[in-house]
């Protein structure tokens, strides 16, 4: 198998970018995105991702970004109720797990509500991979039954990508002498891991993102690139099957090998 999963994180976070990950699905090669489940723009994105059944959804597990769904997890948050920011976890931090499971928890229950099924989980700034949050990640995990983004040493049980690669973003700023390497090394990682998935952030920028976020234009530069149709060409050229999570097979029946 040669599966490519292309996941836009972010979903949900506002209009501008929940309409470009919308437009990458429609128009060019994008296949997945993540939702945020605490953020304001999180029922618009719901109504529009049921209208969409093609698009494949997970939760973008959220820890410093807004604001949480709970209001007694302390450890996570400052005065103001705000989650903590990234900076809180460059260094050595200490926080509750039992308050991060409830949160995370509660993040992925919303989703389910909402009448999304979510196929998979990764988190915003890729806080998962911390130690001390990989373990309340991977409980999640298994209790759901979901398979998660593999850019870390995941644990043997859970079901995961083979490869993780972020070429997709770098083809979006770098300049166009440069764009052929990273989209042949994506190629090249399917064609020898067999799953892969190639994370991005697509988006349109609103007055929304430019207060919040430091990735702005960026995000219409890799728009842009996911759009062309010389990329799904290339893609299909290449033998590569653009799929989701749902198209994982589970541990106890292996990807099946290429011929020789």
């Amino acid at each position: 198998m040669r599966l490519l999963i292309i996941n836009a994180d972010d979903f949900g976070y506002g209009s501008g970018i929940t309409l470009g990950i919308l437009d990458a699905h429609k128009k060019g090669v994008l296949t997945s995105t993540t939702i945020m489940a605490g953020m304001p723009g999180f029922e618009r994105a719901v109504r529009l991702a049921i209208q969409t059944p093609s698009l494949g959804i997970g939760v973008h597990l959220t820890l410093t970004c807004g604001k949480p769904l709970l209001q007694d997890v302390p450890s996570l948050t400052t005065s103001n109720g705000e989650f903590k920011r990234l900076s809180f976890y460059e260094d050595h931090f200490e926080i509750n797990q039992n308050e991060l499971y409830r949160e995370w928890k509660a993040q992925i229950d919303r989703v389910i509500a909402s009448g999304i099924t979510p196929d998979h989980l990764d988190s915003h700034h890729h806080v998962h991979t911390l130690n001390g949050v990989t373990e309340v990640f991977e409980q999640l995990a298994t209790d759901y039954e979901l398979p998660v983004r593999g850019n870390y040493n995941v644990s043997p049980g859970i079901v995961t990508i083979k490869r993780f690669n972020d070429a997709l973003d770098q083809i979006g700023v770098c300049k166009p002498i440069w764009q052929p390497m990273p989209l042949h090394n994506l190629i090249e990682d399917v064609k020898t891991f067999g799953s892969v998935e190639a994370m991005c952030h697509p988006g349109y920028v609103d007055a929304d993102l430019t207060e919040h976020s430091s990735f702005t234009t960026g995000r219409t530069y890799t728009l842009r690139e996911l759009i062309k149709p010389e990329l799904k060409a290339r893609l299909a050229a290449e033998g590569v099957k653009l799929g989701t999570y749902r198209d994982l097979v589970t541990q106890d029946q292996p990807l099946e090998e290429e011929p020789v």
